[in-house]
């Protein structure tokens, strides 16, 4: 059974001075959320959104409920993951890298098992897929001290 998930933006103006807007998702969990140039290139965001930190949160999210499985499957379901995942983009060039850094509450496991799991849940995870041969993936993996 396939799912599809959905998502519409308008654009108005030119690509350095316009802006945008991410309309509410169907299921109704965000939007609107506004999107400018700026935000995709600067510090300050100015409290407005870019491709990049909604494609970070979808692959924060996507590989922790991999490495969830993952560890469920060898007989450690985790207490808590928090994982970050940070997106590199470069004006010209386009999205480089992800950086995913997750941080493990698992009983019963040692650091090279769960460091072990998280590799397999990096490739495992639909998110990562996409962006695998494109973009540089990193993993920095601990358990919890």
């Amino acid at each position: 059974m396939a799912a599809e998930r959905s998502a519409q933006a308008t654009w108005q103006g030119d690509l350095m001075s316009g802006s945008g807007e991410i309309h509410e998702v169907p299921s109704g969990a965000f939007g609107p959320l506004q999107v400018t140039w700026a935000s995709r290139t600067e510090e300050e965001h100015g409290g407005k959104t870019s491709p990049e930190e909604l494609i970070a949160a979808a692959h924060a999210a996507c590989f922790s409920m991999a490495l969830s499985n993952v560890l469920a499957k060898a007989g450690h379901p985790p207490e808590r993951l928090e994982t970050s995942a940070t997106l590199t983009f470069v004006p010209g060039t386009g999205i480089t890298k992800s950086a995913l850094t997750v941080v493990g509450s698992v009983p019963g496991i040692d650091e090279a098992a769960f460091e072990d799991a998280a590799e397999q849940a990096k490739d495992g995870c639909p998110v990562s897929g996409a962006l695998k041969g494109n973009v540089e993936l990193t993993l920095d993996a601990h358990l919890q001290n």
